[in-house]
């Protein structure tokens, strides 16, 4: 199996954890949640098998009416070239675009220097919103909450620093929840956070980490750094109303 096929169908897997609290559901290839209202992870994510029929994208549209969300699926760029004509002809159009890295779990860096720990959900969601900003604070506390999810928190003179998560499926390690409270930003800390989970996703039985980054941002500098390689990006597509 290629890298890209193994990513998409771990990251598909995945993803029905976070319909514990509402609803998650498999339409052929598409594995769609409704994790809350007006989340973003209210989505479809393509599971790198095969292109959706015709009547199982009715039946993700349908869904995703159901709760009031826009139909929207993730699908990673070695699939996006098949997908596009029919896609493209039910009135989706691309919204954005994340890189893809991968890195295989050997030549692991040393452990990092600063104090990394465990956090529990609540704990770990209130500072995760406070790094990524107001408005954050319901689907951080969806993310926490996600079976199978460990959190952690690099600590600075005491004082909590960064947030991080990590979970692993069919032995990839999907690294998210990375973000930095402003006054100790430039200090290594997602670095660090990068370090400490390759490690341990190592001692965990993973051979490949994974990582989506907005391109062209400090985030991808450091997982360059850290040792990951460019595989591709994740193409997110929404169904445009009245289509």
């Amino acid at each position: 199996m290629d890298v890209l096929t193994r990513l998409a169908h771990a990251e598909a897997t995945a993803h029905t954890r976070y319909g514990q609290a509402g609803e998650a559901t498999q339409f052929g290839p598409l594995v769609a949640v409704h994790a809350g209202p007006n989340l973003p992870l209210d989505t479809g994510w393509h599971d790198g098998t095969r292109l959706p029929t015709p009547q199982e994208l009715d039946e993700f549209e349908a869904f995703s009416a159901k709760y009031g969300q826009p139909a929207t699926i993730h699908l990673l760029s070695a699939f996006a070239s098949a997908a596009l004509p029919l896609l493209t002809a039910r009135g989706y159009g691309l919204d954005y675009l994340l890189h893809g890295y991968v890195r295989e779990l050997t030549d692991l860096p040393a452990s990092p220097a600063f104090v990394i720990r465990k956090e529990a959900a609540g704990a770990w969601a209130a500072l995760a919103a406070r790094c990524f900003g107001p408005g954050t604070e319901e689907i951080m506390s969806v993310v926490a909450h996600a079976p199978g999810t460990r959190l952690f928190v690099a600590d600075v003179d005491g004082r909590p620093a960064a947030t991080a998560a990590q979970s692993i499926t069919e032995g990839v390690a999907a690294f998210h929840g990375t973000a930095t409270l402003p006054e100790f930003r430039g200090r290594g800390m997602q670095s660090a956070l990068l370090a400490h989970r390759l490690n341990l996703a190592a001692q965990a039985g993973a051979d490949l980490a994974s990582v989506f980054v907005t391109p062209g941002g400090g985030s991808e500098r450091n997982v360059e750094r850290a040792g990951f390689w460019l595989v591709g990006a994740r193409l997110t597509f929404t169904r445009r109303e009245g289509a």
